[in-house]
């Protein structure tokens, strides 16, 4: 009987220990006052830490193709290898992302990305608070937020205007195309008609962030000023170049992965994607 008993209490804390080191998983909704709608997420986080405010937060764009991007297992993997300090992930489904993504109070020529401002305020006014709430968090070790294509635009329009908020921001081939005017007008210029680079420029915020970018050199086939370079690649060095000029980041501060196959997808995405969280929330 003693044997039975011993066994069975061993069997009792092995299964203990292995709910309490598992990755969860779970659908949530927040109602946004700012986009008058509710807003669909995923929340993906390791274990409890003894002391909640060690949890780091991720805030995802594009929350909708989460398993696309293979948030969960990346996450496990490289918890699991003791790689990762504690993580909440939230991925924010999109409602109407060429809406919502974008530069905020500046849509462009064709009248995409005008709710972009909304869209900032239910980040940083709705869903921050909501977050903190539900896990019981007064203040996270460190708050970064990212996403990809437009959503990666998106995040960098956040994070540099809610610097105060935010640490961190990953952009995974950001849409800084994203221009007021079209790129056929005779009278299109790159430096006077691209959004985020006339914002940035115009800026008078100094705000103190980390930023890692990430661009593929397969991504498309368009260059613009015929130098013989994509413009995916040439639109993120020169933001990169523009941040270094406003001197508001260091050359630590900067991160920047040109991957040599990379294409404009889930697959390169998913691919780098365990080097930015190393990067965002490494031990």
């Amino acid at each position: 009987m003693y044997k039975i008993n011993h066994l069975l209490l061993l069997i009792s804390i092995a299964f203990l220990v292995s709910c309490h080191s598992k990755i969860k998983e779970r659908k949530d909704e927040v109602y946004s006052r700012h986009l008058q709608k509710h807003i669909g997420i995923t929340v993906i986080s390791t274990p409890v830490p003894n002391n909640k405010s060690d949890f780091n937060l991720l805030l995802l764009n594009d929350g909708q193709d989460i398993e696309k991007l293979r948030v969960k297992t990346i996450v496990d993997s490289l918890y699991k290898k003791k790689l990762i300090r504690p993580l909440i992930v939230v991925g924010i489904d999109a409602y109407d992302r060429t809406q919502e993504y974008g530069v905020a109070g500046k849509p462009d020529y064709g009248g995409n990305g005008a709710s972009a401002e909304k869209y900032a305020g239910f980040v940083t006014g709705e869903l921050l608070p909501f977050v903190k709430k539900k896990a019981g968090v007064r203040k996270f070790n460190s708050i970064s937020i990212a996403g990809c294509s437009l959503g990666g635009l998106s995040a960098f329009d956040i994070a540099w205007d809610n610097a105060d908020k935010i640490n961190k921001v990953g952009v995974f081939s950001g849409s800084f195309w994203l221009r007021d005017k079209d790129s056929k007008d005779s009278s299109y210029s790159d430096d006077k008609d691209r959004l985020i680079i006339n914002k940035i420029r115009s800026s008078r915020k100094r705000p103190h962030l980390q930023y890692w970018f990430y661009v593929g050199d397969n991504e498309e086939n368009a260059d613009r000023d015929k130098d013989g370079i994509i413009d995916a690649v040439d639109d993120t060095k020169n933001l990169i170049d523009l941040i270094k000029k406003k001197n508001v980041a260091g050359s630590d501060d900067i991160t920047f992965v040109e991957e040599k196959d990379g294409t404009h997808d889930y697959d390169s995405w998913s691919h780098a994607f365990p080097q930015f969280l190393i990067w965002a929330v490494g031990k």
